[in-house]
């Protein structure tokens, strides 16, 4: 077998276990021996070609598989799953089953005693990074795992520069290779939301420059968190505070994230791990080619950081019809702005730069038609100044395929709207969600829900385009 397991020696290992009658497989080695036996265990009873199941077909039979483990690294000892490389194209790609599961695995520390460094410290890479695909998470209370990812990070840090310095340390050994089975049989990811972006991406290095796996998540999974620190910034600081030993910055979160982002390349460096494309013999040229053929912004990968293409901004508060409309006290002013304004701008300040990043996104901003009402001051002020900021960030836009416009949904009989509104709320579909699909790259109007009523989809979005014009301002417009 070789690194990065290769489809050719998988086809042949099929045709020998069909010749030999083999009905059951004991994989010696690694994650690359273990990988490559479950293709072949995959391959063996299936009649066309196994490589279907690294295209997206489920696994349905398999022979059964076993290992002893000579290397702590991949936890494919533990793991259903499989990676494998095609040569036609070079392209890694995994499955996954139980039925790929190994139905045990001896793991003895003193198999490891003889890896070269270089090969133990890529091997505490990847087994760092299969805790931090489960740790990055949008799935909240998961106290539990967090502190079982926690404590396989903290063993990791503690007991790699350890091995790497005494390599014939049983008991450093031993915790290793335990962490390693921990940190991918799925023990940590249990009930959470898992990323696996960094995989995916290094994946396509890997297949592209035949490095070692855990070099190359070396140089990419501290790029990633980077890169996506600001989506929870206060997970990174957890992980930061927790595993890191940083202090923690309550006057300015990020720089605890980003502190506990260093420490850990500091860690990799330490270890001998390369952190960057120049240290890894990857070229900055080739980054188009490993984004086009992982798909990296199409919304198909990830689990922690999805790509927003659209944001419906529907937040709305009425506090108060005031028939002492002259003595409308400052809190109306202050809640409706809160609610009406500062909210949605926020929100639209948070997902935009990522649109313009991408090149795509559509912002609609609801706003109201409320005319000639003192009674309600606050919330015809809030919203005014909705319409004022959005027309005014959309001049920006225009002429893009990152379009923010307004919406005015009308006066409906909801509970915000009251019992007395004139208009029933379906009245607004689907005129509402057509700044979601007007595909014009004009930015800046506001589209009056009821004038769509009883049209298709495909009417109003033909309809808005050619008819609506940008929009001037609340008053008579």
């Amino acid at each position: 077998m070789k690194p990065n397991p290769r489809d050719t020696l998988v086809y042949s290992g099929i045709e020998l276990c069909r010749s030999e009658g083999v009905d059951f497989i004991l994989a010696v080695g690694g994650g690359s021996v273990i990988d490559s036996s479950k293709a072949i265990a995959i391959g063996v009873p299936y009649d066309d070609d196994s490589w279907d199941m690294y295209s997206g077909k489920p696994v349905e039979m398999a022979l059964p598989v076993a290992t002893v483990l000579t290397i702590a690294a991949a936890g494919s000892e533990g793991s259903g799953d499989s990676v494998i490389t095609k040569e036609d194209g070079m392209l890694k790609r995994g499955t996954g089953s139980d039925l790929l599961r190994p139905r045990f695995s001896i793991m003895d520390p003193a198999l490891t005693q003889t890896l070269p460094a270089y090969q133990t410290a890529c091997g505490a890479t990847d087994i760092t990074a299969h805790v931090f695909e489960r740790y990055f998470t949008n799935t909240t209370e998961v106290e539990i795992t967090d502190r079982l990812c926690e404590a396989v990070l903290l063993t990791m840090i503690k007991e790699t520069p350890r091995v790497i310095a005494d390599p014939d340390s049983y008991e450093a050994r031993a915790n290793i290779m335990w962490a390693g089975m921990v940190a991918h049989n799925n023990l940590c990811g249990v009930g959470r939301e898992q990323d696996w972006n960094s995989h995916g991406i290094e994946h396509e290095l890997s297949g592209l420059y035949d490095v070692a796996h855990g070099a190359g998540l070396a140089v990419i999974v501290p790029a990633w968190m980077e890169y996506v620190h600001g989506h929870n910034v206060m997970r990174f600081c957890q992980v930061a505070t927790r595993v890191f030993g940083c202090q923690m910055n309550f006057e300015d979160p990020e720089a605890t994230a980003l502190e506990g982002i260093h420490r850990f390349r500091v860690f990799l460096h330490n270890i001998g791990m390369p952190i960057n494309f120049t240290e890894l013999g990857a070229k900055e040229e080739d980054i188009p080619t490993l984004v086009e053929k992982f798909g990296i912004g199409d919304g198909s990968t990830g689990g922690f950081e999805k790509p927003v293409d659209i944001v419906l901004n529907n937040a709305g508060i009425q506090v108060a019809y005031r028939t002492e409309y002259l003595k409308t006290p400052a809190e109306d002013y202050e809640k409706s702005f809160l609610i009406n304004t500062t909210a949605p701008m926020m929100i639209v300040y948070l997902f935009l730069p990522k649109m313009q990043e991408r090149g795509f996104g559509r912002i609609v901003n609801t706003t109201s038609g409320i005319r000639l009402e003192p009674e309600q001051a606050g919330y015809s002020a809030s919203k005014a100044a909705l319409d004022k900021v959005t027309i005014d960030l959309a001049s920006k836009c225009d002429g893009t395929d990152v379009m923010i416009n307004l919406i005015d949904p009308g006066w409906c009989r909801t509970d915000l709207g009251g019992k007395n509104a004139p208009n029933v709320p379906e009245s607004s579909l689907p005129g509402v969600v057509v700044g979601a699909f007007v595909d014009d790259k004009k930015s800046g109007r506001n589209f009056g829900a009821g004038n769509f009523y009883g049209m298709t989809l495909e009417q109003v979005v033909e309809y808005a385009e050619k008819n609506i014009p940008k929009y001037t301002g609340s008053i008579g417009s």
